[in-house]
């Protein structure tokens, strides 16, 4: 989106040290111009996401967040080849950089081992990369977007959530079922 390029320059222009965006990061009046901007695409994308509320899941898996998260991507993941399995030919993830190398890797097991799993029984490929948020303009829109439901659900704070409503797809509750509280 060039318009994102071009308010990055504005923002430099009136003399802020700005070198990418991060919703939580970022003041308001810079994240309702990425909103707004977002806004004027709304028709170009689209967001499947999965919410899960840490208090439900099992002690287990909170002790060992590298496990917590190869659970949840692998739940995002399959759900994401359901919904695209006769059209897609490849699959691409993207990541976020993790800082620590061991964490990434394991990260990238999970994710390769599902991928592995559906491009074997189809015979499709995929492709994982891990890149700096700073450095794709994509991951820093994820960011915008994710930041939207996050706040929309812990805090039920819907204004940012509200202007890109209509691009979210589903919002998938882990434990939406669950009964068990644990902290």
């Amino acid at each position: 989106m060039p318009e994102l390029v071009e308010l990055k320059y504005d923002l430099w222009e009136r003399g802020l040290e700005f070198e990418y965006f991060h919703a939580a990061e970022d003041t308001q009046r810079t994240r309702d111009q990425v909103f707004e901007i977002l806004g004027h695409h709304i028709g170009a994308f689209t967001v499947d996401s999965i919410v899960v509320e840490k208090r439900k899941t099992n002690p287990v898996l909170q002790q060992n967040l590298g496990r917590f998260y190869k659970k949840v991507l692998d739940i995002l993941i399959r759900f994401l080849i359901q919904r695209c399995h006769a059209n897609c030919e490849q699959i691409f993830v993207i990541t976020d950089l993790l800082p620590i190398e061991k964490k990434r890797k394991e990260l990238e097991k999970g994710i390769k081992t599902t991928l592995a799993q559906w491009t074997s029984d189809h015979q499709r490929t995929y492709h994982v990369f891990h890149y700096a948020s700073k450095s794709d303009l994509n991951l820093q829109i994820i960011d915008y977007l994710n930041w939207a439901i996050y706040r929309k659900w812990e805090r039920g704070d819907s204004r940012s959530y509200d202007l890109v409503r209509s691009c979210v797809r589903s919002e998938f509750e882990v434990f939406k079922s669950g009964t068990n509280i644990y902290y």
